[in-house]
């Protein structure tokens, strides 16, 4: 763990242990078995069953427990393929310990930075801050790269209507779908720490809890978005393939249509009586060629005039 003295402002790395009312410690414990959680958890800190079982199943939704010697928070990281890994917290008068099944990069980053002095230890709430505000500006990172994935798809339609895009947009939706209940549950834990007595941050830290969750409200805000443009997308699909069928249906509506009077001839002059004017007549056939050949460029320019081509 690593161990804050604000007797001689150092930190060093140590083993897990209770931390004295001068220190401040931040255990992290990334993919450790139950007997390990329940040794540190129980044995040193003292923590209440309840929150010792939340541990180590590491299957809660986003939620804050306050107990008597602490209080529990499930927060989640955002991994880079847009899947969830909880984190988590218990955070007591001096001290902080994060619980993860796999390693959450940020987490490792924050760790090492605590170590060389930079982020500051001297409360818990600091620990904390850090903790929430990392998790969330991945949030951001990460939920902008569906963005890009919209685009893609937005031109690919454009190229091609009938492109199939249906699996991937809904697949999209029930991730963004997931998100945003996650970060809606993370943004009421937040305003509980703000709104709520909390006991183990200090008056000067709400400004930087304040600007954490303002950062998670811009993060649903937009993933609302993003699924109104993943609706959008869909609609904009069905109406492409409807206008181009109407465009085909248009076509072959008017090639029929020019062809029509041409039918109409070619059906009386194949009618089998044996008196007809032009049977006999020298230039019958050519007659016949040149009269549908008036009709089809007078139909044509008929449909020009009226802008239907």
């Amino acid at each position: 763990m690593l161990l804050y003295q604000s007797t001689n402002k150092t930190i060093s790395e140590v083993d897990a242990a209770m931390p004295d009312e001068c220190e401040t410690a931040w255990i992290h414990l990334n993919g450790a078995s139950p007997d390990e959680i329940r040794h540190v958890l129980t044995e040193q800190f003292h923590c209440h069953p309840l929150l010792v079982e939340d541990c180590i199943k590491m299957n809660q939704r986003p939620k804050m427990d306050r107990y008597k010697n602490n209080i529990f928070i499930a927060f989640f990281a955002l991994l880079p393929d847009l899947k969830l890994q909880e984190i988590a917290i218990v955070i007591g008068p001096n001290y902080v310990i994060t619980l993860t099944k796999q390693e959450v990069p940020f987490l490792t980053a924050l760790y090492k930075g605590c170590l060389e002095g930079e982020p500051r230890m001297e409360h818990p709430s600091l620990i904390l801050y850090q903790l929430l505000d990392r998790a969330v500006d991945e949030y951001t990172d990460r939920v902008n790269k569906a963005d890009d994935r919209i685009d893609k798809l937005e031109r690919a339609i454009f190229r091609n209507p009938y492109v199939k895009i249906a699996q991937e947009v809904f697949k999209i939706k029930r991730t963004l779908h997931l998100l945003r209940r996650v970060f809606v549950e993370e943004h009421t834990v937040l305003s509980a720490i703000l709104h709520q007595t909390f006991p183990y941050t200090r008056q000067e830290a709400d400004a930087y809890f304040v600007d954490v969750n303002d950062h998670l409200s811009r993060v649903i805000d937009t993933l609302d978005v993003f699924r109104e443009s993943l609706n959008g997308l869909l609609e904009l699909q069905m109406n492409m393939k409807a206008d181009r069928m109407n465009e085909i249906m248009k076509t072959l509506t008017l090639v029929s249509t020019i062809f029509m009077p041409l039918t109409f001839i070619v059906g009386i002059y194949g009618m089998n009586f044996h008196i007809m004017p032009e049977l006999n007549w020298h230039y019958g056939y050519l007659f016949v060629w040149v009269i549908m050949g008036a009709v089809s460029f007078g139909m044509w320019m008929y449909f020009k005039s009226k802008r239907w081509l």
